[in-house]
C-alpha cells in the first residue's frame, strides 16, 4: 500500500476514535447532575473510553480503535438536598462522579486530536492531487 493511502487510513481511524470519545464526553457532561430515581439510588456513573491499536496484516498498517467503553468506579459525591426525590432519609443525595474540569479537558484534547487527523487527511488529499497534476503535465 502506498504511504499516502496508509496515512489516510490511519488518520480516518483516528477521526472515528476521537468522534466516539467526544460522544462519551458529551454524555458525561449532559448527565453531570443526573441523580437516581428513587431515594438512595445510585446516580449516573461517568463513562470512560480506552483506545487500542489494530494491525491490518495485509498492509502492515496499525490503526487506532476503541478498545473498551467502561465506567468510572470512583466514589459518588453527596449533597444535602432533602427536596430531591433521590434523597435518602437524612436528606443526602448521591451525585454523579463526573468532574466538569476533567470532562472539559478531555473534550479539548479530543477536539484537537480530531482536528489533527482531519488536517492529515486534507494534506494527504492535496499531495495526491499535486501528484496527479504533475503526471498530467508530462
Amino acid at each position: 500500500m502506498d504511504p499516502l493511502t496508509a496515512a489516510s487510513k490511519i488518520a480516518a481511524s483516528g477521526l472515528e476514535a476521537q468522534s466516539t470519545r467526544l460522544r462519551i464526553v458529551s454524555e458525561n457532561i449532559a448527565n453531570a447532575r443526573s441523580t437516581g430515581d428513587t431515594p438512595g439510588a445510585d446516580p449516573y456513573r461517568r463513562k470512560t473510553i480506552t483506545f487500542g491499536e489494530t494491525m491490518d496484516r495485509t498492509t502492515g498498517i496499525k490503526t487506532v480503535n476503541v478498545k473498551k467503553l467502561g465506567v468510572d468506579e470512583s466514589k459518588f459525591s453527596t449533597e444535602y438536598d432533602p427536596t430531591n426525590p433521590a434523597a435518602d432519609a437524612k436528606g443526602v443525595v448521591k451525585m454523579p462522579n463526573v468532574n466538569m474540569l476533567i470532562e472539559m479537558g478531555d473534550m479539548r484534547e479530543a477536539n484537537r486530536s480530531y482536528d489533527a487527523n482531519l488536517q492529515t487527511i486534507k494534506q494527504t488529499r492535496d499531495l495526491v492531487s499535486a501528484t496527479i497534476d504533475l503526471l498530467k503535465s508530462q
